[in-house]
C-alpha cells in the first residue's frame, strides 16, 4: 500500500527535526567545529571541551545517531570524524548566512 503524502511529509520533517536538534546544542556544535579540523579521539574532545567523558559521549551518540559523525575503534580508544564533512560545512555556512541576513 502506498504511503499517504502527508505521512511521508511528516516522517521527512521528523528526520530534519532530529538533525537540527543534534546541531542545536552549543557543546555539539563545538564538537562538530573540532571535527571540521580533522578526526579526534574522544579523550581529546573531552579535554578540548572541558566536559566529563560521559557528557561528551552522550553528545557524540546524538551526532552519530543523526549520521553527522562516524566513529571507529583505534586500540582502546574511539576516533571520531565527520561522516559528511562537505555537507556539514555547507549547513553551517548556510546557518551563518541566515543569521547574518536576519540579524
Amino acid at each position: 500500500m502506498a504511503m499517504k503524502p502527508m505521512v511521508a511529509a511528516v516522517e521527512s520533517l521528523a528526520a530534519a527535526t532530529s538533525l537540527f536538534r543534534s546541531l542545536a546544542d552549543p557543546s555539539r556544535l563545538a564538537i562538530v567545529a573540532h571535527l571540521m579540523l580533522g578526526e579526534h579521539r574522544v579523550v581529546e574532545l573531552t579535554e578540548h571541551l572541558a566536559l566529563a567523558q560521559s557528557t561528551v559521549s552522550a553528545h557524540l551518540r546524538c551526532l552519530l545517531d543523526c549520521g553527522v559523525i562516524q566513529v571507529r575503534p583505534q586500540g582502546r580508544a574511539s576516533v571520531c570524524s565527520l561522516a559528511v564533512p562537505d555537507e556539514v560545512r555547507a549547513v553551517l555556512q548556510a546557518a551563518e548566512q541566515l543569521l547574518a541576513a536576519t540579524g
